[in-house]
């Protein structure tokens, strides 16, 4: 297929940002640098910014003493001013959109201040560059000669004292610019509809005769709405109905779990590329074709600090500088931002692969973790025990999530995994056995415990009915967009909530 105008011209204006992204990755110090320097004088006039004198502050140094790092629960008094309607609280320019999300690990509510500045230099930057990226690493792409299937914006946008709300998805649906519009597919009306049964067959009468060259959204989302597009059209495979799809953009869950059930049903040649975008910025982008790596991305108008894992909730909390990081260490991530958060842990660890580039790969949450028997088992270890065992039994999952099942009079305590299969194993007690031993082998911790099932015996499975994590979901009113199932917690009472409905 020849390429289409539209398509040539888009193609030349995205890879004209290569050259930026190049200096980035060469002066990445200096422009983190410069990065800080913009926040601080951007806010020197707020109220946080008189508050901790940001103008005297010279460097890194002196902000890492003057500002104490924080988390929602302790920023939320001024989020929740300019919630109310006051201005420069935190940053200089008028908050007026605020991203709702629960998190993975929090069933409240959090709002995530949004300026125009972090809408347009980060998220859209961020949008534009995962284009850039993968047209530069694949020149004869016909990306632009068709539409990408955007699948997001689960809660509707609603405004409450001049200040609107809403996923993080549909504020950007919401104000996509004129371009991404064009190119976009389902319009806006049904890309924001809330009831997300009726939300997916709009999808899919509005997107079946279009020419989708791409896809983006959550992959447990995403794989619904096209298995429900095979349905509709008794197809088995994608590819008879978008044939000109290229590649999938997907970001929010780990994407192992689900990786071999998109390969069965998306055309052979479909590149994957992930992108790390979450409701307090734009951080990181796949810029290699087949990686599993992510560039940090350094001119977004984010300054990244970062402390070890260990570190951790330490009366004193060391943080480090991009400079000072290093290869294969837990990180959490501390970032100050131009939408006004100041030194903000946002409750995800990630993993450097590279410090030239600097590229992470995301381990999981602070808060995603079961450390109820001293085990200490991260998502990231959890994740790549299940993809593995998974392969070798060639089996497909639906859903799952851990929680600890306690000691109960001399009998040790376990985890209790409850998984949706899309296919249960034949032999469950086997299974049990293979994914406990390949969990003990990547966390020594977890492996100590279960040393003559003093501590910990044996991981029990609970094989759930079709569609129970889709009915929880529903019954939370969390269908669709970017809600997810917890995977790893430390008490019962979400596991508890959904085998109440099996």
């Amino acid at each position: 297929m020849p390429f289409s105008f539209l398509n040539t011209v888009m193609s030349w204006f995205l890879k004209k940002r290569i050259h930026q992204i190049d200096l980035f990755k060469k002066y990445p110090v200096e422009v983190q640098n410069e990065t800080l320097n913009h926040l601080l004088k951007s806010a020197q006039n707020t109220e946080f910014g008189k508050k901790y004198d940001f103008k005297t502050i010279k460097n890194e140094n002196e902000f890492a003493q003057k500002v104490p790092v924080t988390d929602y629960e302790n920023f939320f008094e001024n989020i929740q001013k300019s919630i109310k309607g006051k201005q420069n609280i935190f940053w200089d320019e008028p908050i007026k959109w605020f991203a709702q999300s629960s998190g993975t690990t929090n069933s409240v509510s959090k709002f995530i201040p949004v300026s125009n500045e972090t809408l347009e230099r980060c998220h859209f930057q961020g949008g534009k560059d995962a284009l850039c990226l993968y047209i530069n690493n694949n020149p004869s792409s016909n990306l632009f000669s068709g539409k990408s299937l955007r699948l997001g914006g689960s809660k509707k946008i609603y405004e409450n004292n001049n200040n609107y709300f809403g996923d993080l998805s549909a504020i950007l649906i919401d104000n996509l610019p004129m371009w991404a519009e064009m190119i976009s597919t389902p319009n806006n009306r049904i890309s924001l509809m809330e009831k997300w049964d009726e939300k997916i067959n709009a999808v899919i009468e509005n997107t079946i005769n279009e020419d989708v060259t791409s896809l983006a959204g959550v992959p447990s989302w995403m794989l619904t709405l096209l298995n429900n597009v095979l349905r509709k059209t008794n197809k088995t495979n994608i590819s008879e109905i978008w044939p000109n799809l290229e590649v999938y953009f997907h970001g929010g869950v780990n994407f192992n779990p689900y990786e071999k059930e998109f390969k069965n049903i998306l055309p052979h040649y479909t590149k994957f590329y992930e992108t790390y975008n979450a409701s307090e910025g734009f951080f990181a982008i796949q810029d290699k074709n087949d990686s599993d790596e992510l560039l940090l991305m350094l001119d977004y108008g984010i300054y990244y600090e970062f402390i070890e894992i260990n570190d951790l909730s330490k009366s004193e909390e060391k943080t480090l500088l991009l400079s000072q990081v290093s290869i294969g260490v837990n990180y959490a991530m501390v970032i100050s931002t131009n939408s006004g958060l100041w030194r903000y842990k946002i409750g995800d660890t990630v993993m450097f692969t590279s410090l030239n580039p600097f590229r992470i790969k995301i381990t999981g949450r602070t808060k995603n973790f079961i450390n109820a028997f001293g085990e200490e088992l991260i998502i990231e270890n959890a994740e790549k025990a299940l993809s593995k065992i998974l392969k070798k039994y060639d089996l497909n999952l639906v859903e799952y999530t851990v929680a600890p099942h306690f000691m109960k009079g001399k009998k040790s305590g376990c985890h209790h995994w409850l998984i949706e299969f899309k296919k249960p194993p034949k032999n469950l007690k086997l299974f049990k056995q293979n994914l406990d031993n390949a969990i003990q082998r990547l966390n020594s911790d977890y492996k100590a415990k279960r040393y003559n099932d003093i501590t910990m015996s044996e991981l029990k499975v609970t094989v759930a009915r079709k569609d129970l994590f889709y009915d929880w979901l529903s019954k939370k009113n969390k269908l669709g967009g970017q809600n997810k199932v917890p995977r790893l917690c430390n008490d019962r009472k979400i596991i508890d909530e959904i085998l109440a409905l099996s």
